[in-house]
């Protein structure tokens, strides 16, 4: 899970998220988008919570991961593409880009969606009926990643 985000969204989203996982054998980690050093008071078996990852540590976490949960802002798409990741998307709630971008990932058959008050664990189930994110070297045009650039 990449947490980023305007407060109290990203906060609001964290909680969503950890009291959905507490559901879950799986293991989860948890990057909060915090710079902070304070502890993190929850303490779960199958979960680990960081405050934040740079550079090389954040790009290990999200290669060894199944699949990333995060907000569907236009870095994070770019970033999972180039990682070749499968994704499912919360936007920020009140950024309409972040919904389009979300939405056009679902059509284009790359990666599923929700709104962040709909979002239950069942639906990362959605997931395998997606392809994941590419890196645009390998799908040739990457304008059909990004038709909000282009008139209809």
């Amino acid at each position: 899970v990449l947490l980023s985000g305007p407060e109290p969204q990203r906060t609001l989203l964290e909680n969503i998220l950890l009291k959905a996982f507490e559901k879950t054998s799986k293991k989860i980690l948890f990057v909060r988008g915090v710079i902070s050093e304070e502890a993190i008071g929850i303490r779960k078996k199958n979960i680990k919570i960081l405050n934040y990852l740079y550079g090389t540590e954040l790009e290990k976490a999200i290669l060894s991961s199944e699949m990333i949960i995060s907000r569907s802002g236009y870095t994070t798409l770019m970033d999972l593409a180039k990682l070749e990741k499968k994704a499912f998307f919360i936007p920020t709630p009140g950024q309409p880009e972040q919904d389009y971008l979300a939405s056009r990932m679902k059509k284009l058959g790359l990666a599923p969606f929700c709104k962040q008050e709909d979002f239950k664990l069942s639906m990362l189930e959605e997931t395998s009926g997606y392809s994941g994110l590419s890196a645009f070297g390998t799908i040739g045009d990457p304008s059909r990643f990004f038709g909000l650039f282009k008139g209809k």
